[in-house]
Protein backbone atom coordinates (compact mmCIF):
# COMPACT_ATOMS: atom_id res chain seq x y z
CA UNK A 1 0.00 0.00 0.00
CA UNK A 2 2.96 2.40 0.91
CA UNK A 3 4.46 1.50 -2.72
CA UNK A 4 1.34 2.27 -4.52
CA UNK A 5 1.16 5.79 -2.83
CA UNK A 6 5.04 6.73 -3.11
CA UNK A 7 4.42 5.46 -6.87
CA UNK A 8 1.16 7.63 -7.36
CA UNK A 9 2.91 10.52 -5.97
CA UNK A 10 5.95 9.97 -8.48
CA UNK A 11 3.76 10.31 -10.96
CA UNK A 12 1.57 13.63 -9.81
CA UNK A 13 5.16 15.20 -9.76
CA UNK A 14 5.55 14.31 -13.11
CA UNK A 15 2.27 15.39 -14.28
CA UNK A 16 3.06 18.75 -12.23
CA UNK A 17 6.94 18.68 -13.81
CA UNK A 18 5.66 18.18 -17.32
CA UNK A 19 2.36 20.75 -16.97
CA UNK A 20 5.23 23.36 -15.36
CA UNK A 21 8.05 22.78 -18.24
CA UNK A 22 5.18 23.05 -21.05
CA UNK A 23 3.60 26.41 -19.49
CA UNK A 24 7.27 27.68 -19.56
CA UNK A 25 8.00 26.52 -23.02
CA UNK A 26 4.80 28.26 -24.11
CA UNK A 27 6.14 31.10 -22.13
CA UNK A 28 9.40 30.65 -23.84
CA UNK A 29 7.42 30.32 -27.88
CA UNK A 30 5.61 33.91 -27.11
CA UNK A 31 8.57 35.94 -25.66
CA UNK A 32 10.35 34.60 -29.12
CA UNK A 33 6.86 35.58 -30.96
CA UNK A 34 6.90 39.02 -29.37
CA UNK A 35 11.01 39.86 -29.44
CA UNK A 36 10.68 38.84 -33.15
CA UNK A 37 7.90 39.04 -34.42
CA UNK A 38 5.71 41.44 -32.62
CA UNK A 39 8.74 44.01 -31.38
CA UNK A 40 7.83 46.40 -34.03
CA UNK A 41 4.04 46.36 -33.91
CA UNK A 42 4.42 46.87 -29.92
CA UNK A 43 6.88 49.35 -30.16
CA UNK A 44 5.24 52.16 -31.92
CA UNK A 45 1.48 50.91 -30.78
CA UNK A 46 -0.24 54.50 -30.04
CA UNK A 47 -0.96 52.69 -26.63
CA UNK A 48 2.05 52.19 -25.64
CA UNK A 49 3.05 54.86 -23.10
CA UNK A 50 6.53 53.82 -22.57
CA UNK A 51 7.87 55.00 -25.29
CA UNK A 52 6.01 58.26 -25.25
CA UNK A 53 7.04 58.56 -21.58
CA UNK A 54 10.64 58.20 -22.74
CA UNK A 55 10.43 60.52 -25.58
CA UNK A 56 9.23 63.14 -23.41
CA UNK A 57 12.57 62.55 -21.70
CA UNK A 58 14.90 63.36 -24.90
CA UNK A 59 15.50 66.76 -26.65
CA UNK A 60 14.51 65.68 -30.33
CA UNK A 61 17.22 66.91 -32.55
CA UNK A 62 17.13 69.78 -35.19
CA UNK A 63 15.61 69.32 -38.20
CA UNK A 64 18.05 71.38 -41.09
CA UNK A 65 17.65 72.50 -44.51
CA UNK A 66 20.87 71.96 -47.19
CA UNK A 67 22.76 75.13 -45.87
CA UNK A 68 22.66 73.96 -42.28
CA UNK A 69 19.97 76.31 -41.08
CA UNK A 70 17.09 75.54 -38.96
CA UNK A 71 13.95 74.18 -39.64
CA UNK A 72 12.60 72.51 -36.83
CA UNK A 73 14.50 72.26 -33.09
CA UNK A 74 14.47 72.16 -29.88
CA UNK A 75 14.88 74.33 -26.75
CA UNK A 76 13.67 72.05 -24.27
CA UNK A 77 12.02 68.21 -24.12
CA UNK A 78 8.59 69.62 -25.05
CA UNK A 79 9.44 72.79 -26.68
CA UNK A 80 9.68 72.67 -30.39
CA UNK A 81 9.94 75.93 -32.63
CA UNK A 82 9.38 76.10 -36.29
CA UNK A 83 11.38 79.59 -37.77
CA UNK A 84 9.62 79.28 -40.90
CA UNK A 85 6.97 78.99 -39.84
CA UNK A 86 3.87 77.95 -42.33
CA UNK A 87 6.42 78.40 -45.11
CA UNK A 88 8.13 75.34 -44.48
CA UNK A 89 4.66 72.98 -42.46
CA UNK A 90 4.33 70.77 -46.15
CA UNK A 91 8.16 69.59 -45.33
CA UNK A 92 8.80 69.71 -41.63
CA UNK A 93 5.30 68.77 -40.41
CA UNK A 94 4.26 68.88 -36.69
CA UNK A 95 4.26 66.69 -33.76
CA UNK A 96 1.54 67.06 -30.98
CA UNK A 97 1.20 64.75 -27.96
CA UNK A 98 -2.89 65.09 -28.74
CA UNK A 99 -2.35 65.00 -32.70
CA UNK A 100 0.70 62.68 -33.10
CA UNK A 101 3.03 63.99 -36.06
CA UNK A 102 3.25 64.44 -39.99
CA UNK A 103 5.80 65.50 -42.04
CA UNK A 104 9.39 64.90 -41.22
CA UNK A 105 8.53 65.17 -38.00
CA UNK A 106 7.15 61.81 -38.58
CA UNK A 107 9.12 59.95 -40.76
CA UNK A 108 12.27 60.73 -38.90
CA UNK A 109 10.82 60.60 -35.74
CA UNK A 110 13.47 57.90 -34.34
CA UNK A 111 16.65 59.58 -35.76
CA UNK A 112 15.36 62.59 -34.38
CA UNK A 113 15.41 61.16 -30.93
CA UNK A 114 18.67 59.45 -31.64
CA UNK A 115 17.41 55.85 -31.41
CA UNK A 116 17.26 52.98 -33.81
CA UNK A 117 15.09 49.95 -34.36
CA UNK A 118 16.99 47.73 -32.34
CA UNK A 119 17.01 49.84 -28.97
CA UNK A 120 13.24 50.42 -29.55
CA UNK A 121 12.72 46.96 -28.96
CA UNK A 122 14.29 46.98 -26.17
CA UNK A 123 12.28 48.75 -24.35
CA UNK A 124 12.99 49.82 -20.60
CA UNK A 125 16.65 48.49 -21.06
CA UNK A 126 16.54 50.84 -24.16
CA UNK A 127 17.04 53.49 -21.69
CA UNK A 128 20.97 52.63 -20.38
CA UNK A 129 21.63 53.48 -24.05
CA UNK A 130 19.81 56.43 -25.27
CA UNK A 131 21.56 59.62 -25.34
CA UNK A 132 19.47 62.76 -23.57
CA UNK A 133 19.86 64.35 -26.97
CA UNK A 134 18.56 63.18 -30.31
CA UNK A 135 20.53 63.42 -34.03
CA UNK A 136 20.29 66.42 -36.24
CA UNK A 137 18.55 65.42 -39.79
CA UNK A 138 19.81 67.72 -42.51
CA UNK A 139 17.29 67.65 -45.59
CA UNK A 140 18.03 68.68 -48.97
CA UNK A 141 15.43 71.32 -49.11
CA UNK A 142 17.19 74.61 -49.43
CA UNK A 143 15.30 77.57 -47.16
CA UNK A 144 15.61 80.51 -49.56
CA UNK A 145 14.31 78.17 -52.69
CA UNK A 146 11.36 77.20 -50.60
CA UNK A 147 10.45 80.84 -49.41
CA UNK A 148 10.74 82.45 -52.56
CA UNK A 149 7.58 79.72 -54.02
CA UNK A 150 5.91 80.51 -50.86
CA UNK A 151 5.87 83.82 -51.29
CA UNK A 152 5.41 83.91 -55.07
CA UNK A 153 1.62 82.63 -54.39
CA UNK A 154 0.57 85.43 -52.16
CA UNK A 155 -2.10 83.86 -50.54
CA UNK A 156 -3.29 81.92 -53.39
CA UNK A 157 -4.10 78.25 -52.89
CA UNK A 158 -1.30 75.51 -55.06
CA UNK A 159 1.89 73.76 -54.80
CA UNK A 160 5.03 73.49 -56.10
CA UNK A 161 7.58 71.16 -56.45
CA UNK A 162 11.22 71.82 -57.65
CA UNK A 163 13.44 69.07 -57.67
CA UNK A 164 17.32 67.88 -58.65
CA UNK A 165 16.53 66.66 -61.84
CA UNK A 166 20.04 64.86 -61.70
CA UNK A 167 19.96 63.35 -58.32
CA UNK A 168 15.93 63.46 -57.29
CA UNK A 169 17.09 65.64 -53.95
CA UNK A 170 13.72 67.26 -53.07
CA UNK A 171 14.92 71.55 -53.39
CA UNK A 172 11.62 72.85 -52.40
CA UNK A 173 8.03 71.41 -51.62
CA UNK A 174 5.07 73.90 -51.17
CA UNK A 175 1.18 73.68 -50.39
CA UNK A 176 -0.47 76.96 -50.08
CA UNK A 177 -2.69 77.96 -47.92
CA UNK A 178 -0.48 76.55 -44.99
CA UNK A 179 -0.96 76.52 -41.31
CA UNK A 180 2.10 76.97 -38.56
CA UNK A 181 3.57 74.07 -37.29
CA UNK A 182 4.03 75.68 -33.56
CA UNK A 183 0.71 76.24 -33.08
CA UNK A 184 -0.89 73.54 -35.06
CA UNK A 185 -2.38 71.28 -31.73
CA UNK A 186 -4.06 74.49 -30.41
CA UNK A 187 -5.59 75.33 -33.63
CA UNK A 188 -6.44 71.88 -34.63
CA UNK A 189 -10.24 71.61 -34.52
CA UNK A 190 -10.25 75.34 -36.38
CA UNK A 191 -7.70 73.94 -39.30
CA UNK A 192 -9.06 70.51 -39.27
CA UNK A 193 -12.74 72.25 -40.22
CA UNK A 194 -11.61 74.97 -43.04
CA UNK A 195 -12.80 73.91 -46.39
CA UNK A 196 -9.64 75.53 -48.16
CA UNK A 197 -7.74 72.10 -45.90
CA UNK A 198 -4.66 73.67 -44.90
CA UNK A 199 -3.34 70.72 -43.13
CA UNK A 200 -3.59 68.77 -46.79
CA UNK A 201 0.20 68.91 -48.69
CA UNK A 202 -0.73 69.79 -51.77
CA UNK A 203 2.53 68.77 -53.70
CA UNK A 204 1.92 65.32 -53.04
CA UNK A 205 -1.53 64.29 -52.22
CA UNK A 206 -3.23 66.92 -54.14
CA UNK A 207 -5.04 64.98 -57.04
CA UNK A 208 -5.45 67.82 -60.39
CA UNK A 209 -6.09 67.57 -64.41
CA UNK A 210 -2.91 68.44 -65.39
CA UNK A 211 -4.33 70.56 -68.45
CA UNK A 212 -1.61 70.59 -71.44
CA UNK A 213 1.15 70.23 -68.95
CA UNK A 214 0.52 66.52 -70.31
CA UNK A 215 1.25 66.99 -73.69
CA UNK A 216 5.12 66.41 -74.00
CA UNK A 217 4.25 63.07 -72.02
CA UNK A 218 1.12 62.41 -75.16
CA UNK A 219 3.99 63.97 -77.57
CA UNK A 220 6.74 61.08 -76.52
CA UNK A 221 4.20 58.13 -76.78
CA UNK A 222 2.97 59.24 -80.02
CA UNK A 223 7.10 59.44 -81.42
CA UNK A 224 7.81 56.00 -79.45
CA UNK A 225 4.56 54.22 -81.06
CA UNK A 226 5.30 55.72 -84.53
CA UNK A 227 2.11 57.55 -84.82
CA UNK A 228 3.83 60.72 -85.81
CA UNK A 229 7.36 62.44 -86.44
CA UNK A 230 8.78 65.59 -86.48
CA UNK A 231 8.17 66.63 -90.33
CA UNK A 232 4.25 65.87 -90.10
CA UNK A 233 2.02 68.87 -90.59
CA UNK A 234 -1.31 68.91 -88.66
CA UNK A 235 -3.97 71.21 -90.13
CA UNK A 236 -5.35 73.30 -86.80
CA UNK A 237 -9.03 74.89 -87.69
CA UNK A 238 -9.65 76.02 -83.99
CA UNK A 239 -11.41 72.38 -83.44
CA UNK A 240 -11.15 68.74 -83.93
CA UNK A 241 -14.56 66.59 -84.20
CA UNK A 242 -13.96 63.50 -82.34
CA UNK A 243 -17.78 62.03 -83.31
CA UNK A 244 -21.24 61.83 -81.30
CA UNK A 245 -21.58 65.49 -81.22
CA UNK A 246 -18.55 65.98 -79.34
CA UNK A 247 -15.97 68.72 -80.30
CA UNK A 248 -12.60 69.85 -78.91
CA UNK A 249 -11.84 73.14 -79.52
CA UNK A 250 -8.67 75.67 -78.58
CA UNK A 251 -8.65 77.87 -76.26
CA UNK A 252 -9.83 81.63 -77.02
CA UNK A 253 -11.19 80.56 -79.74
CA UNK A 254 -7.53 80.24 -81.32
CA UNK A 255 -6.47 78.73 -84.76
CA UNK A 256 -2.92 77.60 -85.25
CA UNK A 257 -3.57 76.68 -88.60
CA UNK A 258 -0.07 74.17 -90.11
CA UNK A 259 2.05 73.28 -87.05
CA UNK A 260 4.39 70.77 -86.57
CA UNK A 261 4.76 68.77 -83.76
CA UNK A 262 7.31 71.48 -82.22
CA UNK A 263 5.37 74.19 -83.02
CA UNK A 264 2.07 72.23 -81.80
CA UNK A 265 3.60 72.14 -78.40
CA UNK A 266 5.07 75.80 -78.43
CA UNK A 267 1.16 76.99 -78.83
CA UNK A 268 0.05 73.99 -76.96
CA UNK A 269 -3.27 73.00 -79.50
CA UNK A 270 -5.91 70.84 -78.99
CA UNK A 271 -6.88 69.63 -82.10
CA UNK A 272 -2.83 68.21 -82.56
CA UNK A 273 -2.98 66.20 -79.29
CA UNK A 274 -6.28 65.21 -79.45
CA UNK A 275 -5.71 63.69 -82.57
CA UNK A 276 -2.50 62.17 -81.54
CA UNK A 277 -4.38 60.34 -78.85
CA UNK A 278 -7.08 59.15 -81.32
CA UNK A 279 -4.29 57.78 -83.04
CA UNK A 280 -2.63 56.46 -79.90
CA UNK A 281 -5.84 54.68 -78.79
CA UNK A 282 -6.44 53.18 -75.15
CA UNK A 283 -3.74 50.54 -75.28
CA UNK A 284 -0.91 52.24 -76.31
CA UNK A 285 -1.90 55.32 -74.06
CA UNK A 286 -1.70 53.29 -71.05
CA UNK A 287 1.28 51.72 -71.68
CA UNK A 288 2.71 55.52 -72.60
CA UNK A 289 1.68 56.58 -68.52
CA UNK A 290 2.82 53.69 -67.22
CA UNK A 291 6.29 53.66 -68.79
CA UNK A 292 6.75 57.53 -66.91
CA UNK A 293 5.85 56.15 -63.47
CA UNK A 294 2.27 57.45 -63.03
CA UNK A 295 0.62 54.24 -61.82
CA UNK A 296 3.65 54.11 -59.46
CA UNK A 297 3.02 55.14 -55.46
CA UNK A 298 5.88 57.39 -54.34
CA UNK A 299 7.57 55.54 -50.91
CA UNK A 300 11.33 56.44 -49.40
CA UNK A 301 11.55 60.08 -47.20
CA UNK A 302 8.13 60.68 -48.23
CA UNK A 303 4.98 59.23 -49.51
CA UNK A 304 3.30 60.19 -52.46
CA UNK A 305 -0.09 58.76 -54.25
CA UNK A 306 -0.12 57.30 -57.17
CA UNK A 307 -2.25 59.54 -60.19
CA UNK A 308 -5.51 58.55 -60.61
CA UNK A 309 -5.78 56.99 -64.40
CA UNK A 310 -8.36 56.12 -66.21
CA UNK A 311 -9.47 52.94 -67.75
CA UNK A 312 -7.82 53.59 -71.31
CA UNK A 313 -8.97 50.76 -73.02
CA UNK A 314 -12.84 51.21 -72.19
CA UNK A 315 -13.07 55.42 -73.30
CA UNK A 316 -14.66 56.33 -75.72
CA UNK A 317 -13.48 58.65 -78.66
CA UNK A 318 -14.38 62.16 -77.07
CA UNK A 319 -12.11 60.76 -73.76
CA UNK A 320 -9.74 59.61 -75.43
CA UNK A 321 -9.21 62.86 -77.30
CA UNK A 322 -9.85 64.57 -73.38
CA UNK A 323 -6.84 62.64 -72.22
CA UNK A 324 -4.64 64.19 -75.19
CA UNK A 325 -5.24 67.58 -73.79
CA UNK A 326 -5.21 66.43 -69.91
CA UNK A 327 -8.57 66.19 -69.16
CA UNK A 328 -10.95 63.33 -69.05
CA UNK A 329 -10.84 61.54 -65.97
CA UNK A 330 -7.09 61.66 -65.31
CA UNK A 331 -5.48 63.37 -61.98
CA UNK A 332 -2.03 63.87 -61.58
CA UNK A 333 -0.04 65.68 -58.54
CA UNK A 334 2.06 68.39 -58.51
CA UNK A 335 5.43 65.74 -57.57
CA UNK A 336 3.95 63.89 -60.44
CA UNK A 337 4.56 66.14 -62.88
CA UNK A 338 7.97 67.53 -61.45
CA UNK A 339 8.78 63.99 -62.05
CA UNK A 340 7.80 64.18 -65.46
CA UNK A 341 9.34 67.47 -66.00
CA UNK A 342 12.93 65.85 -64.93
CA UNK A 343 12.15 62.91 -67.27
CA UNK A 344 13.00 65.27 -70.04
CA UNK A 345 15.74 66.99 -68.77
CA UNK A 346 17.40 63.94 -67.21
CA UNK A 347 18.28 62.32 -70.48
CA UNK A 348 14.99 59.91 -70.14
CA UNK A 349 15.65 58.79 -66.64
CA UNK A 350 14.06 59.92 -63.06
CA UNK A 351 15.70 59.61 -60.01
CA UNK A 352 13.37 58.43 -57.09
CA UNK A 353 13.12 61.85 -54.79
CA UNK A 354 14.39 62.02 -51.60
CA UNK A 355 14.20 64.54 -48.87
CA UNK A 356 16.85 63.01 -46.32
CA UNK A 357 20.50 64.60 -46.93
CA UNK A 358 22.30 62.77 -43.75
CA UNK A 359 21.52 61.96 -40.25
CA UNK A 360 23.89 63.69 -37.86
CA UNK A 361 24.73 62.71 -33.45
CA UNK A 362 25.13 65.58 -31.23
CA UNK A 363 28.99 64.92 -31.90
CA UNK A 364 28.87 65.60 -35.13
CA UNK A 365 29.36 62.25 -36.48
CA UNK A 366 27.33 61.54 -39.63
CA UNK A 367 26.14 58.09 -39.52
CA UNK A 368 23.67 57.97 -42.20
CA UNK A 369 23.47 59.87 -45.41
CA UNK A 370 21.01 60.39 -48.87
CA UNK A 371 22.17 58.77 -52.21
CA UNK A 372 21.00 59.48 -54.76
CA UNK A 373 19.10 56.48 -57.17
CA UNK A 374 17.96 56.05 -60.08
CA UNK A 375 13.98 54.92 -60.29
CA UNK A 376 13.33 54.33 -63.60
CA UNK A 377 13.60 55.01 -67.38
CA UNK A 378 11.09 56.60 -68.77
CA UNK A 379 12.18 57.61 -72.70
CA UNK A 380 15.29 57.31 -74.74
CA UNK A 381 17.79 59.89 -74.52
CA UNK A 382 16.99 60.88 -77.77
CA UNK A 383 13.70 61.47 -77.65
CA UNK A 384 14.16 63.27 -74.07
CA UNK A 385 16.33 66.06 -75.81
CA UNK A 386 14.09 66.28 -78.87
CA UNK A 387 11.28 67.32 -76.28
CA UNK A 388 13.17 69.29 -73.73
CA UNK A 389 14.21 71.50 -77.08
CA UNK A 390 10.21 72.12 -77.68
CA UNK A 391 9.96 73.29 -74.29
CA UNK A 392 12.87 75.59 -74.64
CA UNK A 393 10.40 77.16 -77.52
CA UNK A 394 7.64 77.29 -75.10
CA UNK A 395 9.39 79.90 -72.79
CA UNK A 396 11.29 81.35 -75.53
CA UNK A 397 8.32 82.67 -78.02
CA UNK A 398 5.22 80.20 -76.97
CA UNK A 399 2.57 80.04 -73.89
CA UNK A 400 5.63 80.11 -71.56
CA UNK A 401 7.49 83.85 -71.99
CA UNK A 402 6.78 84.60 -68.42
CA UNK A 403 9.14 82.31 -66.99
CA UNK A 404 12.37 83.22 -69.40
CA UNK A 405 14.91 84.36 -67.24
CA UNK A 406 18.30 86.36 -69.20
CA UNK A 407 21.26 83.95 -69.69
CA UNK A 408 19.68 81.45 -68.08
CA UNK A 409 18.48 77.80 -70.34
CA UNK A 410 14.78 77.48 -69.23
CA UNK A 411 11.69 74.87 -70.51
CA UNK A 412 8.69 74.57 -69.78
CA UNK A 413 4.67 73.65 -70.71
CA UNK A 414 2.04 75.75 -69.72
CA UNK A 415 -1.55 74.16 -68.95
CA UNK A 416 -4.86 75.34 -68.27
CA UNK A 417 -7.16 72.40 -66.50
CA UNK A 418 -10.65 73.01 -67.01
CA UNK A 419 -12.34 72.41 -63.54
CA UNK A 420 -15.82 70.90 -63.01
CA UNK A 421 -15.56 72.61 -59.08
CA UNK A 422 -15.30 76.14 -60.23
CA UNK A 423 -12.43 78.06 -62.22
CA UNK A 424 -9.30 76.90 -64.29
CA UNK A 425 -6.66 75.77 -62.54
CA UNK A 426 -2.77 77.33 -64.12
CA UNK A 427 -0.21 74.95 -64.46
CA UNK A 428 3.35 75.42 -65.45
CA UNK A 429 6.47 72.49 -65.60
CA UNK A 430 9.76 72.75 -66.56
CA UNK A 431 13.40 72.73 -65.80
CA UNK A 432 16.36 75.21 -65.81
CA UNK A 433 20.09 75.27 -65.67
CA UNK A 434 20.66 77.68 -62.63
CA UNK A 435 23.23 77.40 -59.97
CA UNK A 436 25.47 75.08 -61.04
CA UNK A 437 22.16 72.20 -61.31
CA UNK A 438 19.64 70.97 -63.25
CA UNK A 439 16.08 71.78 -61.84
CA UNK A 440 12.81 70.46 -62.67
CA UNK A 441 9.58 71.94 -61.36
CA UNK A 442 5.72 71.70 -61.22
CA UNK A 443 3.53 74.56 -60.04
CA UNK A 444 -0.20 75.07 -60.13
CA UNK A 445 -2.42 77.48 -58.50
CA UNK A 446 -5.95 76.73 -58.05
CA UNK A 447 -8.77 78.34 -59.66
CA UNK A 448 -6.97 81.17 -61.14
CA UNK A 449 -6.88 80.75 -65.03
CA UNK A 450 -3.77 80.59 -67.22
CA UNK A 451 -1.26 78.89 -66.47
CA UNK A 452 1.32 81.46 -68.80
CA UNK A 453 0.21 83.94 -67.12
CA UNK A 454 -0.50 82.51 -63.50
CA UNK A 455 1.90 79.51 -62.74
CA UNK A 456 4.84 80.96 -64.91
CA UNK A 457 5.75 83.88 -63.86
CA UNK A 458 6.00 81.97 -60.06
CA UNK A 459 8.84 79.18 -62.32
CA UNK A 460 10.95 82.57 -62.98
CA UNK A 461 10.69 83.66 -59.33
CA UNK A 462 11.75 80.28 -58.18
CA UNK A 463 14.60 80.74 -60.61
CA UNK A 464 16.05 83.72 -59.76
CA UNK A 465 16.09 83.14 -56.24
CA UNK A 466 18.65 79.85 -57.22
CA UNK A 467 20.85 82.64 -59.46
Amino acid sequence: MKKERERMVKQHVLYSAAFLLGLLLLLAIYIIYLQGFGADRLAHHPLNQRNAQAEAEIQRGSLLDAKGRALAQSTAPAQRSYPMGAAMAPVTGYIGERIGSAGMEAHANQDLLGRTEALTRLGPIAQLFQADRGNDVKLTVDADVQQAAYDAFAGRRGAAVVLDAETGAVLAMVSCPSYDPAAVETDWDRLRQQEVGPLLNRAVYGMYPPGSTIKPLIADIALAQGATDETEVFDCTGALDVGGGQTIRESHGEVHGRVRLAEAIEESCNVTFGTLALRLGGKKLSDGFERFGFSREITGDFTGTAAHLPEFTKLGQGDLAQVGIGQSSLLVSPMEMALLASAFANHGTVMQPYLIDSVITPGGVTVREGQPKKWFDATTPERAALIESYMEQVVQKGTGTAARVSGIRVAGKTGTAENAQGRDHAWFIGSADVGGRRIAFAIIVENSGGGGIEAAPIARKIILSME
